[in-house]
């Protein structure tokens, strides 16, 4: 596999919540998730307190367990997964990252191509009006913050449950899947989503090469050229030293 990575020009990298495991983030569900449960102790699942018609109808519930993952991320930082695809980066043409993930490492690691398709947890807006601002700390938030411009609620640039994809990560994905990749990654994701499938699939019809490291089977286990049943960061890292080192 080493030696077409060297032949490629373009990677896409797919990561979803295992990357960001690997640096101690719980997910929602699953071995260490946050809730493996089948209620919150609201009575509510966790996609429902965390849906947009639960931030409408009771935000001070959505904004508690909103206020939970944050407080889960704080103090974590980024791992080597999340290093190796920075540095990569700078050994291709065109790399870009497509992450599930809200915790914003990919960035903070020294990636500058990164799609946010689910958004980032430190970016908060108005629901109203054009007031942004960014977030560090979820620690203190007792009550769902209220808008310093015109007091209404404000809330993190996440996508929720039952809302669509929206911004300009989603325009900017179409756009790059539409440009193609030579080597196709997706890590650390279940790709359960269809429009996380997607790029897989389009690798396979365009006969590219892709690649799927995780732990687990997936949904797009049985389509990859490549499968690596491991963890993000020492699959990468033993990548990375191939690519460096022949």
């Amino acid at each position: 596999m080493v030696r077409i990575l060297k032949k490629a020009r373009s990677l896409l990298f797919i990561t979803g919540a295992g990357v960001s495991a690997e640096s101690g983030i719980p997910t929602y569900r699953g071995i260490g998730g946050l809730y493996n449960v089948d209620t919150t102790e609201d009575g509510v699942a966790i996609e429902e307190a965390l849906s947009a018609s639960m931030l409408a109808e009771n935000p001070a519930l959505t904004w508690k367990y909103l206020a939970q993952i944050g407080l889960a991320v704080q103090g974590a930082r980024y791992n080597r997964a999340h290093e190796v695809i920075a540095k990569l980066e700078s050994r291709f043409l065109r790399v870009w990252t497509l992450t599930q993930n809200v915790d914003g490492f990919h960035r903070a690691a020294g990636s500058k191509n990164v799609i946010e398709v689910h958004g980032n947890m430190h970016s908060l807006s108005c629901t109203k009006c054009h007031f942004t601002q960014s977030l560090d700390t979820f620690d203190g938030i007792a009550a769902p913050p209220k808008c310093p411009i015109c007091g209404a609620l404000v809330r993190p640039d996440v996508v929720l449950f039952g809302e669509l994809l929206r911004g300009p990560g989603v325009e900017h994905m179409k756009s790059e899947l539409e440009k193609g990749f030579d080597v196709v990654f997706s890590i650390g994701t279940t790709s359960i989503f269809p429009y996380i499938q997607a790029p897989v699939r389009l690798a396979k019809s365009a006969g590219k090469i892709t690649v799927e490291i995780n732990p687990s089977e997936t949904t797009v286990s049985h389509l990859v050229d490549y499968r690596l049943a491991m963890p993000a960061g020492e699959a990468l890292d033993a990548i990375w030293n191939r690519l460096t080192c022949e």
